[in-house]
């Protein structure tokens, strides 16, 4: 793609007027929209111990089967929205996904009368409607930033991860005033709202739309193919089957913390614990929040500097080494409060690197398709880290320490094969495009 000069970067601007055709407006709005969906996945667990007192005889693996659910719906339809966001345009589709997000609390929180219940509302609908707009979100920031895509992907996927940090103490104490249910009704209507007014706002580069003197270069720590790689031609490339197993086995440990907290909390004796008059899980939740965001950005930044692949290895390699920490802090209040963040602290950037490598390696027209596709093996990774550890847990007197062994060792698995295996790979092919053209 040859470099826009001043002229040609406006036809974004002519299109679509001075606020949607500016591209630093459309990431902040796709900012925002990730911020208020985050919640759908991260106060989960400040949910559940309303639920286990409502539906009394519940077997808990079966109230986090809800947790599963959401992230299955969120993840499994997700390619064929992104073939249709590809397709049409990214307004549509994130108006639906606006209005779904919006049902799937209110009628979980006033309508729900049982567990299965909440699997439709909480994770069919709430659980579709937030993939919608996760996939369509990254993928608009990987279109509009093909000079920064690491830090872009990171600061949109940072609201995902870290959004919920400014409202899980707020909705804590909303559980505490108004009971689990009205507080997931109106934290619901919230958030959708704002999602649909965001869903206006964005729009995909213009075709063949570049950054105003832009470039692009060859970098020898990043390599960015010149082809656009169709879904289709996607799904028979070995790289991409690759990549979808590491995000599955790099994905586990943070989604098992983050659904499993409460019981996590409960399995290491510290509870009961209060942190300045909140509840440690509330409290560590936060913290973690502001970490995983922090994580997304941070990694996203390193590389675009020092390569995806590079980044990948060091990240996942440090992420085992936090997560086999969990097991040895039992009984240790102080302990939880600090390892805790530093697990989200190298976990949350997966949702940076690999969104950011899947425009790299398969080219940015078909963003949304392609990590679409990749980004299933999340639901995939959901089942263990769910309702799956929930059982082994459950097996084990409560205690999660061996699902922690399983995660630790996927992490440092996914770190030898980003480097010795992805890397090579990846470079190979790129090599050979390039000699080709």
């Amino acid at each position: 793609m040859a470099a826009n000069k001043t002229g040609e970067a406006d036809l974004a601007k002519q299109l679509y007027g001075p606020i949607a055709g500016n591209r630093v407006v459309q990431l902040i709005a796709g900012l925002v929209s990730m911020i208020v969906i985050s919640n759908y996945q991260y106060a989960f667990t400040l949910f559940t111990p309303g639920m286990r007192q409502q539906f009394v005889g519940t077997p808990y693996p079966q109230i986090a089967l809800i947790f599963s659910l959401f992230i299955l719906f969120e993840t499994w339809p997700v390619p064929i929205a992104g073939i249709l966001i590809d397709r049409f345009g990214i307004r549509t589709l994130m108006c639906i996904g606006s209005i779904l997000v919006l049902l799937g609390w209110l009628l979980g929180g006033t309508l729900a009368t049982s567990v299965f219940d909440l699997y439709i509302y909480y994770g069919a609908l709430a659980g579709v409607g937030a993939g919608i707009i996760y996939i369509a979100t990254v993928a608009n920031a990987v279109k509009w930033f093909p000079d920064r895509r690491g830090l872009a992907a990171g600061l949109t996927a940072a609201g995902f991860g870290g959004g919920a940090a400014l409202t899980l103490i707020p909705i804590s104490a909303t559980i505490g005033s108004l009971g689990w249910s009205h507080a997931m009704a109106v934290w619901g209507l919230v958030q959708g709202v704002i999602a649909f007014a965001m869903a206006l706002i964005l729009r995909h580069p213009p075709e063949g739309w570049a950054p105003a003197g832009w470039t692009p270069k060859v970098s020898k720590t990043i390599a960015q193919t010149k082809v656009n790689y169709t879904w289709q031609q996607t799904l028979v490339r070995p790289e991409f089957y690759l990549l979808y197993l590491m995000f599955v086995m790099v994905c586990a440990g943070g989604l098992m913390t983050t659904g499993n907290l409460s019981e996590i909390a409960r399995s290491l004796k510290v509870q009961g614990t209060m942190v300045f008059g909140i509840s440690i899980v509330a409290f560590t939740a936060t913290l973690t929040g502001i970490t995983n965001a922090f994580s997304r950005i941070m990694w996203g930044a390193i590389s675009d500097r020092f390569g995806r692949e590079n980044t990948m290895c060091l990240a996942f390699a440090v992420e085992a080494l936090f997560i086999f920490l969990v097991t040895q802090i039992t009984g240790n209040p102080l302990l939880f409060v600090l390892v805790l963040p530093f697990v989200f602290l190298s976990w949350g950037e997966i949702y940076a690197l690999f969104s950011a490598i899947t425009g790299d390696v398969f080219g940015p027209k078909n963003a949304s398709a392609n990590y679409g596709m990749l980004y299933t093996a999340k639901g995939l990774s959901s089942i263990f880290a769910g309702w799956g550890a929930a059982v082994v847990a459950a097996a084990f007197a409560g205690s999660f320490q061996v699902p922690y062994y399983v995660a630790a060792g996927c992490d440092l698995a996914a770190a030898i094969l980003a480097f010795f295996a992805l890397k090579p790979l990846v470079r190979a092919r790129i090599a050979t495009e390039s000699k080709k053209n």
